[in-house]
């Protein structure tokens, strides 16, 4: 069996050395509406959901109801427009390194956005602003009709214009307020330029929000302030806009905290914006010579007073230098000091800023043994040691304890760092946000990477947040599933044996038939890996 190793790095060596910074791929249009009403007693709440957690895409994570661009969008009629948008700049309040490498912003209302948001508020709630002129009559006449129709429209029987045509209505949209422009941060290929929408929805409304089982497992009124401090505890998850939005809401209320919401410069760490999907994690995607589809590598700055710094991957110049005055941003703004930087191993990719970093901040380097003697070899010394076990309390107020996980695999010196109050898992790369890791023999190995996720799924970490692609809410459900995958590919791998092919490229076609064929190289290093961990376990010999 062919024993030749390290071609995944020698990929990462040749991209590295032909590395440019290309053109993203520009986000796709979406849109979100943040209902809100007074109760009796005069308190502000608004209406939120909680996303399935079977969704790729910010599975489990709180939300407001909204969703992408369609087509059809533009082909539906809409009176009226938002109020604000006239006054509004396209492209306020958003920093340097999201705006990076997309050709210009469009216009705030690009066409059919209007009527994307309030068809996604309509198939997530049942809220449809399609007035008449006795609005109350009409609302609880035609409730049980439109209720059917969302149905259909959910099950895709029929779309909004078929319904709106059979219905009589016309969708309005003079009630909406515009209430900001949020880019998603470069976390992975799928990126949204999203525009929210305030409007106002009193409880004396006949038709209320109803959340149907889909895309959301829930919805409920909530309090700006109850959500916040639920946040704040650890209890749930949800994105920069989401939590910006609630804090101004609680702050000022949806009429004084217009401005704030349509210009969020205060959400911006420097040239960053604030990507903390849970208390104490700061999340900093830097462009990196990576494995696609990936070009990002994310770099996590933990605690909330004294802080340590994760994997500072770019190579980049500019990179570095937008992260460096992040970080002072962080100090001056947050009360947060980096007083370490720790890598999860020793991959280029997940090292190329650690020089430059370590002088700029003057603070040692950690990492596993078997990476720090690896990091040696090609020049970047390590000042400390982590090992497996370990415990380290940040300080803060709260004390932030963090437990250092050794999770061999995907590299010998593979480490993973759980965040212990909220159980957030800083995981490298033992997952990724999209698609699944290279395990490449000799440095990586399959059985230690099966056991590194069962390991973790004993542990119980609550979210996962990967070195590639956006953070992961359901925990569990991610590391069963890639156990179950790399268990399926193995039962192909042994069927192909089974049948008498020896080589692993000879296997390619019917083990890897659903990756393309610029890909078999590296697919032909997971079934050497394969083979060897069926070796090991007796299970070649019997077949």
């Amino acid at each position: 069996m062919p024993q030749s190793g390290g071609l995944y790095e020698k990929v990462l060596a040749r991209l590295a050395e032909g590395s440019e910074l290309q053109e993203m791929v520009p986000p796709r249009a979406s849109a979100a509406v943040v209902l809100w009403r007074r109760t009796a007693g005069g308190k502000l709440e608004v209406f939120w959901l909680k996303r399935s957690e079977r969704l790729a895409f910010m599975g489990g994570f709180y939300a407001f109801p909204g969703g992408g661009l369609s087509r059809r969008d533009a082909s539906i009629l809409v009176r009226g427009s938002p109020a604000g948008v006239e006054a509004a700049c396209p492209g306020a309040g958003l920093p340097a390194a999201v705006t990076d490498g997309i050709a210009g912003l469009g216009p705030i209302l690009a066409p059919g956005l209007v009527a994307c948001a309030l068809r996604e508020l309509y198939e997530e709630t049942g809220v449809l602003l399609a007035p008449q002129r006795d609005q109350r009559a009409a609302e609880e006449a035609s409730a049980v009709s439109l209720a059917r129709a969302r149905r259909r429209l959910l099950a895709e029987e029929q779309d909004l214009a078929a319904l709106l045509t059979a219905e009589g209505l016309t969708l309005d949209a003079a009630s909406l307020v515009y209430a900001g422009r949020w880019l998603t941060p470069p976390l992975g290929p799928l990126r949204f330029d999203n525009r929210f929408f305030l409007l106002r929805w009193p409880q004396e409304r006949a038709l209320q929000p109803e959340v149907l089982p889909a895309e959301a497992e829930r919805g409920e009124w909530v309090r700006p302030t109850e959500a916040v401090e639920r946040w704040r505890r650890g209890e749930l998850m949800t994105a920069p806009p989401i939590l910006h939005i609630l804090e101004v809401l609680a702050q000022e209320g949806p009429e004084k905290g217009l401005e704030r919401l349509r210009n969020p410069v205060e959400a911006n760490l420097g040239p960053f914006r604030r990507v903390e999907f849970r208390p104490g994690v700061l999340l900093f995607p830097l462009r990196t010579p990576t494995l696609p589809p990936a070009s990002y590598t994310n770099a996590y700055v933990l605690g909330t007073r004294e802080a340590v710094l994760i994997d500072p991957g770019s190579p980049h110049e500019r990179e570095i230098a937008w992260l460096r005055e992040a970080l002072e941003t962080v100090r001056e703004r947050l009360g947060r000091r980096i007083t370490a930087i720790w890598l999860t191993h020793h991959h280029p990719d997940h090292v190329g800023g650690v020089a430059a970093l370590r002088s700029a901040l003057e603070v040692p380097v950690l990492a596993h043994p078997a990476a720090a003697e690896l990091l040696s070899q090609r020049g970047i010394p390590v000042d400390g040691e982590l090992a497996d076990g370990q415990r380290f309390e940040l300080a803060g107020d709260p004390p932030f304890p963090v437990r250092v996980i050794h999770t061999p695999g995907h590299a010998r010196g593979h480490l993973c760092f759980l965040e212990e109050t909220f159980g957030s898992l800083v995981s490298g790369d033992l997952v990724a946000g999209f698609g699944t890791i290279v395990i490449d023999p000799p440095e990586g190995n399959m059985s230690d990477y099966l056991d590194s996720l069962a390991r973790l799924r004993k542990i119980g970490p609550q979210a996962l947040f990967p070195a590639h692609g956006p953070t992961i809410g359901a925990a569990d459900a991610k590391l069963e599933a890639y156990i179950r995958h790399r268990e399926w590919r193995e039962e192909r791998i042994l069927a192909a044996w089974r049948s008498g092919l020896r080589e692993p490229a000879e296997m390619l076609e019917t083990v890897y038939d659903d990756v393309p064929r610029l890909a078999h190289p590296l697919a032909e290093r997971q079934i050497v890996a394969h083979l060897e961990r069926l070796e090991a376990m007796g299970r070649l010999n019997s077949s």
